[in-house]
């Protein structure tokens, strides 16, 4: 069977603030799908684009050639040692090319060289793809570090970064 798309090595990935209209694009289209599964979700657009500021984080976007933004991904500083992960997403057309790994990688390449050792973040119980990839990047599950969350719905995972993930 012959892929639809490049492989994701193909792909451009760049960094970009995280009010730009393509960061936003990604990000309520992750809100709508987290929605139709799980019936509740964070609304992206109560995360400042601030927050993901170098040098106290980054947010990409991927995109093949001069095409649309298809996937996204970024951290942000949560402790002195600590960053988060978050936002992560691929559009579902370009599921299936590693970009998922590729932008994991990438985040955790930027994140050591600012002196984070420490990566939590949180996906959907549901997402088995991204429960897949972050445990085969070596997350394990942790207790919720955020306050109110529902374990029916949301895992935490947490990563001690020495070398980033390879895609």
């Amino acid at each position: 069977m012959t892929s639809p798309l490049p492989a994701a090595s193909d792909w451009t990935l760049t960094a970009v603030s995280y009010g730009t209209a393509d960061a936003r694009a990604l990000t309520r289209a992750f809100h709508q799908e987290q929605l139709a599964i799980y019936s509740t979700a964070d609304d992206p657009e109560t995360t400042g684009s601030a927050e993901f500021d170098a040098p106290h984080g980054r947010f990409l976007v991927a995109r093949l050639g001069d095409g649309p933004a298809l996937a996204c991904g970024g951290w942000r500083t949560l402790g002195p040692s600590t960053a988060e992960i978050k936002r992560m997403y691929v559009a579902p057309a370009a599921r299936g090319q590693g970009l998922g790994r590729r932008i994991l990688a990438t985040l955790e390449q930027d994140l050591l060289g600012r002196g984070h050792t420490e990566v939590l973040l949180e996906t959907g119980v549901h997402n088995i793809a991204a429960l897949a990839l972050y445990a085969a990047a070596g997350y394990a599950p942790i207790h919720s570090y955020v306050p109110g969350r529902n374990p029916d719905i949301n895992r935490a995972l947490k990563k001690a970064v020495l070398q980033p993930a390879r895609y």
